[in-house]
């Protein structure tokens, strides 16, 4: 269904974005004169560009980025002037333009706030940018098109995808007569028991981590590993107190009691120097952890010669998964130069672009005598072509890490778009918290989020359906 904002309210200490019937963008104007993506004739690969584009959230901080953005301002010619707003999206700032009627002509996000941002009518959908600029929506993985999916319609462009990997301390899981395999996720119990082998203290005082279950940003890891998810594949019903959900969190909680709570894991392990030569893996003091797959480049520069040992999450099964987030392009409602916008998006995560900048970054990492571990996108094409630059390394443990991360990358799960993606983010979290903090068990914990979450996306939801 076609939608457009009937009327947007700026209130004196929030924004409110309050929508009206059918947000277009798929064809012409709107209703309110405003030029919402323009016909499908403006979006014209071969069309001669000019105007501004103010581009919020992104910034060129390294080789990757600037490569792309060379390639992206060659494409819309010297009579568009690029103008880039860097750090994250400012959420309150970003609605306050589009309410006031001067939005940017295009946000860098993340992924999981799509879904908001499209019932708000704050963003358009890109059916006519797609088909115009031709791009090759079938190249993206599907967990993360299923990310900017809205009502049937995508409203982003995926970028970057950020997944999980297992990465372990060999040295300690040898000492304890253990293996990558026990804690990799297949067995919860043969992993408890690995936690208790692994972990070390003295009178309460841990001077080695078994395992951290990385609470609380991954309990849809855990939950989808007990084979379920947060969230109904439609968006529409919240899960969080089904039973899987709970055995879980009541799993991922036990590896913290069993290493004298979560508030002792945590002080522990926010003392290591996580980003330095001192980090918990090269001091000992961390027997393994989930962890997103940049950590591997991290942990490669700092202390090349941590022990350490790599392999993806797996579910119950045995079969290998992780959760993908991370950042997409979305063109806002009542932006002046929709056409730049969407070449823009275009260029930036095509498959030429993407060989290019990692192109750069091999060449940047050789100079530097250090090995070139591939770059991870929300374009399954762009990831099989910057693949091929990746050679061994010749050190089978950080191989290992590669192999593991473009595994991990081929079994991603997501959760879908939906109109109250922050509420329901908050309230899963806010319940896990509340359990990490002893203020409540899993069960009621859950229970009363549950509550919360589904009345929140009932209301987005009806609001959405009846302002249509």
């Amino acid at each position: 269904m076609r939608r457009s904002v009937a009327r947007l309210v700026v209130g004196a200490t929030a924004v409110a974005l309050t929508l009206g019937a059918c947000a277009q963008g798929t064809g012409g104007g709107s209703d309110d004169g405003t030029a919402d993506a323009g016909a499908a004739g403006d979006f014209d690969p071969e069309a001669q560009l000019s105007g501004s584009l103010d581009v919020m959230g992104f910034g060129t901080g390294d080789e990757i980025a600037t490569t792309r953005v060379d390639r992206a301002k060659e494409a819309l010619g010297e009579d568009v002037e690029v103008k880039l707003v860097e750090g994250d999206l400012d959420i309150q700032q970003f609605l306050s333009a589009v309410a006031s009627g001067q939005p940017p002509e295009l946000i860098y996000a993340n992924r999981d706030q799509i879904g908001t941002f499209a019932s708000r009518g704050a963003i358009i959908p890109l059916t006519q940018c797609i088909a115009g600029e031709g791009i090759t929506t079938d190249d993206f993985r599907d967990p993360a098109i299923d990310q900017v999916t809205f009502d049937g319609e995508i409203y982003g462009i995926p970028e970057f995808n950020s997944i999980q990997v297992t990465m372990a301390n060999s040295e300690l899981l040898d000492a304890a007569g253990l293996t990558i395999e026990d804690v990799n996720g297949s067995d919860w119990e043969a992993l408890s028991a690995a936690n208790e082998a692994l972990k070390k203290g003295d009178g309460g005082s841990l001077s080695v981590i078994g395992y951290d279950s990385k609470l609380p940003e991954f309990l849809p890891l855990w939950a989808h590993a007990n084979g379920t998810d947060l969230i109904s594949e439609d968006g529409r019903t919240a899960q969080l107190n089904d039973p899987k959900v709970v055995e879980a969190l009541e799993w991922a909680i036990s590896i913290y009691d069993a290493q004298g709570g979560f508030p002792a894991v945590k002080a522990f392990r926010d003392s290591a120097d996580f980003f330095g030569a001192g980090n918990q893996f090269a001091a000992g003091s961390l027997g393994a952890m989930p962890m997103e797959q940049w950590y591997i480049n991290v942990l490669n520069d700092v202390s090349p010669d941590a022990p350490m040992a790599f392999d993806t999450v797996h579910d119950r099964n045995g079969e290998p998964i992780a959760y993908a987030s991370g950042s997409a392009w979305a063109i806002p409602k009542g932006t002046d130069n929709p056409a730049a916008a969407c070449r823009w998006a275009r260029v930036m995560t095509e498959v030429d672009s993407w060989v290019a900048a990692a192109e750069a970054r091999k060449s940047l990492r050789a100079e530097e005598g250090k090995p070139f571990t591939g770059v991870l996108t929300g374009n399954e094409a762009a990831d099989e072509a910057v693949r091929e630059l990746v050679e061994p390394s010749g050190d089978e443990v950080w191989d290992a890490g590669v192999t593991a991360m473009y595994e991990a990358n081929d079994n991603t799960f997501s959760l879908p778009a939906n109109p109250a993606d922050a509420e329901f983010k908050t309230a899963w979290q806010d319940a896990v918290n509340s359990v990490l903090n002893g203020q409540a068990e899993p069960q009621e914990a859950l229970d009363a989020a549950q509550e919360t979450a589904q009345a929140a996306l009932d209301q987005a939801w009806q609001k959405w359906e009846q302002e249509g």
